[in-house]
């Protein structure tokens, strides 16, 4: 698995437990600090998938509006 896609699995977990944490109001402590992390861990998750070593093969006038072929 890449880094990138292990950050972004993560970050959808918490945000997932956090809901439900939530829903079940189950501990405040712990609702807060997800809470107070949540941005740092969206941050995380960004800078991964910005530095992510991705090989693109095409460019974006090569791929704009694929549905759309009157619009090449």
């Amino acid at each position: 698995m890449k880094n990138y896609e292990l950050a972004v699995g993560i970050v959808t977990g918490i945000l997932i437990l956090f809901v439900t944490l939530i829903q079940f109001e189950v501990s405040q402590f712990l609702i807060w600090l997800i809470f107070l992390a949540g941005p740092f861990l969206v941050i995380w998750m960004v800078y991964s998938v910005l530095v992510a070593d991705v090989d693109i093969k095409e460019t974006f006038e090569e791929q704009w509006y694929q549905d759309r072929p009157d619009l090449k």
